[in-house]
């Protein structure tokens, strides 16, 4: 493909800086970074791998800044790691020979489900509750569950963790949201690995949106530590409310 021009290298900074904003607090970062780098020229192939690359600058910002916080201890999230990295890998390899088609039709129910609960559930994430599966379990399910399908499609997985860290694991929201961006990074980097094994992967555009991730992966990080959870829920209910519309504009409407 053609060499991209300096206003559009500009673009995908400032994809990068709304799209690591946004992520951090409540995932739904690729409504906005994958669009800016088909706009930007890249093939579909390439601009999922390199999407990847971006991602997991966001992503380690977040985790970082979340762990120095303490709302995040790394080593009870090990299980969650090692399951989530084989579900990314497998989802990864399985995009690259498989359309997604099955998938992206679940995916709006999948979204309207999860906003519905959080409506009608305002005080769900207010704080700790009583986990309804061991933590093992817990990370064997999602793990395996939530890393696929971030290798496969992607679209909505942050919010996914979030919600399973609350309702499954009895986590409050605003570590919920801690503890997925640990979760994005691990199916990130893997997924960015598989990708590149298969040439998909762009290296200045990804580093270009990448700064812009870091950035704005910073600040949002901050803002969820200073605000607290109710903060953290009505960012939440939007983030989910755009994916979906984005969802349901790609597959009936575009």
């Amino acid at each position: 493909m053609e060499a991209l021009s300096a206003a559009t290298y500009a673009f995908l900074v400032a994809a990068g800086f709304l799209a690591g904003f946004v992520d951090s607090i409540a995932g739904g970062g690729g409504i906005i970074t994958i669009p800016a780098l088909l706009a930007a020229g890249l093939p579909a192939p390439l601009a999922l791998g390199t999407n990847k690359l971006q991602s997991s600058f966001g992503s380690l910002t977040a985790t970082l800044s979340y762990r120095s916080s303490g709302l995040v201890r790394l080593r009870h999230t090990l299980p969650g790691i090692a399951f989530t990295a084989v579900g990314a890998a497998l989802g990864t390899a399985a995009i690259q020979r498989l359309a997604p088609d099955l998938l992206e039709r679940a995916l709006p129910l999948v979204l309207v489900a999860v906003f519905i609960y959080l409506l009608v559930s305002p005080r769900v994430g207010e704080g700790a509750a009583r986990p309804r599966l061991p933590r093992l379990a817990f990370y064997a399910l999602c793990g395996l569950g939530i890393g696929f399908y971030d290798g496969f499609i992607g679209p909505g997985t942050g919010s996914f963790w979030a919600l399973a860290f609350v309702a499954l694991l009895g986590l409050d929201l605003r570590r919920a949201t801690a503890h997925t961006k640990v979760m994005n990074f691990t199916s990130n980097i893997v997924s960015l690995a598989v990708f590149a094994l298969g040439g998909k992967v762009l290296l200045l555009p990804g580093l270009a949106m990448g700064a812009g991730e870091v950035l704005g992966a910073s600040l949002g990080s901050r803002l969820v530590i200073a605000r607290g959870v109710r903060f953290v829920r009505l960012f939440f209910l939007a983030v989910v409310a755009a994916t979906l519309a984005r969802v349901l504009w790609r597959s009936y409407f575009a």
